[in-house]
């Protein structure tokens, strides 16, 4: 282990004198990344939802540039966690489970330390640096030295392996977890965190930051602040929806199961109102410290949201399925970057983006040198937010070779230009869908379109062999026909 720290300690020495240049010419500019744990495509207002609101994100959209196709790189946390700050696809480094879950095949279930960071990066070339809430990045045997700690951030508050708050009190003090004291009895969790995270901006305002705060909202345990969980039950009585309107059967895996197609659950809204209501503060503080114009904001998700299984409490209608699957519901991210004087408010794209761009796009916005040799699979996302490109991939890539615990199958996935095809890895079933006409997939286009079918497999095999992707141990791959 002190080997790989001496060897990381020499390559970002490098990266200082490399990028000493080109930061003189570039001022240093902060940058707050929010992520929030199991938030579904259709959770916020700005994308449509009329039950939960969302009016500080709202605002941020209204600022900043809102992307309708950004994708996390697996319908799972740990994975999506590991894609954002290695630039890498999960396929990659074999982190494709989230940490603690089954394997077949076997997994990483530490981030290898090996990895640099875009935050170490960032705090080599000077800035302070945080991290606040969910990491789930290690395995508990790892300990301590796989935390946040090592891995680029001079600050942790609440990061440890844990994914969850699986507490007596849930979200509510006292909490009993590392890294974060317990406040006074009955202190919310999402609440506490928000004035973390306050402080530090406070703390750190004249100097360049990365915030880097991550939500354990709003995955389950569902609670929330009774007065605030009583707002969305009133609000609920107001739709009048039935179960037959709540709820719908989905034929795809194993057996039908039922899952949600419309959103009105209270508890989990007052949840997406807590996680609302914590951006505003942040916000609130960059404005009042007259950093707005030096600081760029990103807002993302990890995976889909949780609409088939444990609660089935959010719907991602109009995508299929959510949370463990990869179908549009599973992977599709609310995504909204607000960078002053550079993007044009309000700006709206369809640009496919995945979470492994971060990486890069940070780097460029904050003056570093690009490190293609690090974020291997992330492209810079700089030239369509200066309205500059359109688009920046011809073909993104998804790898989850596992069962899910929201009763998704094993599978393998590749998007190109209007098409996607997902190939399941237990029975190897191909569906086709082109997600421009047809976003609910529900129109299966294999049958219909055997050569387009046969190309983008032939595509999808040839990057497995790139990435060397892991299968289940039963699963045979079955070479493309030419």
């Amino acid at each position: 282990m002190i080997a790989t720290q001496l060897k990381k300690r020499a390559l970002l020495l490098f990266v200082i004198c490399v990028s000493f240049f080109s930061n003189a010419q570039n001022p240093n500019t902060n940058v707050v990344f929010i992520l929030v744990d199991d938030l579904g495509w259709m959770d916020i207002g700005a994308n449509g939802s009329s039950f939960y609101e969302t009016p500080n994100i709202d605002q941020l959209a209204k600022e900043g540039i809102r992307f309708t196709q950004a994708y996390a790189s697996s319908p799972i946390c740990s994975p999506t966690r590991a894609s954002i700050l290695t630039g890498k696809n999960p396929a990659r480094i074999d982190l494709t489970q989230w940490i603690g879950g089954p394997g077949n095949p076997e997994y990483k279930r530490n981030l290898p330390l090996e990895e640099v960071l875009f935050p170490e990066l960032l705090q080599e070339a000077g800035y302070k640096t945080a991290f606040m809430g969910k990491w789930h990045l290690n395995n508990i045997e790892g300990g301590k030295a796989f935390w946040p700690n090592e891995q680029g951030f001079d600050v942790n508050v609440a990061g440890h392996f844990r994914g969850g708050l699986y507490i007596k009190n849930k979200y509510f003090s006292p909490w009993n977890i590392p890294n974060l004291e317990n406040g006074p009895k009955g202190e919310y969790m999402t609440d506490r965190l928000a004035d973390e995270a306050v402080k530090f901006i406070d703390q750190n305002a004249q100097n360049p930051f990365l915030l880097y705060f991550s939500f354990y909202q709003v995955h389950a345990p569902f609670s929330a602040p009774a007065d605030r969980v009583e707002k969305y039950n009133k609000k609920k009585d107001r739709f009048g929806f039935t179960d037959e309107e709540r709820f719908a059967e989905e034929t795809s895996g194993e057996k039908p199961f039922t899952y949600r197609k419309t959103q009105d659950h209270p508890t989990y809204a007052a949840m997406v109102a807590s996680m609302d209501m914590a951006v505003g503060k942040i916000l609130k503080k960059i404005k009042d410290e007259g950093i707005e114009d030096n600081t760029v904001v990103v807002f993302f998700s990890d995976n889909g949201g949780l609409s088939t299984s444990e609660g089935t409490p959010t719907a991602n209608t109009p995508l299929r399925a959510g949370k463990g699957w990869l179908y549009e519901g599973g992977i599709r991210e609310p995504a909204i970057i607000k960078w002053p004087g550079v993007v044009k408010p309000g700006t709206v794209s369809d640009a496919i983006i995945t979470s492994n761009d971060f990486y890069p796009t940070i780097l460029e916005m904050t003056g570093q040198p690009l490190r293609p040799d690090l974020h291997v699979d992330g492209k810079t996302i700089v030239p369509i937010l200066k309205g500059e490109s359109k688009n920046i991939h011809e073909s993104t890539y998804f790898h989850y070779p596992h069962k899910s615990n929201q009763k998704g199958g094993p599978s393998s996935a590749i998007r190109d230009g209007d098409y996607k095809l997902i190939v399941f890895l237990d029975n190897y079933k191909m569906e086709l869908y082109n997600i421009k006409d047809d976003i609910g997939e529900r129109k299966d286009l294999a049958s219909e379109l055997p050569e387009l079918r046969d190309h983008l497999y032939k595509k999808l095999y040839k990057w497995w062999d790139e990435v060397d992707a892991k299968f289940p141990m039963e699963f045979t791959k079955i070479a493309p026909t030419n």
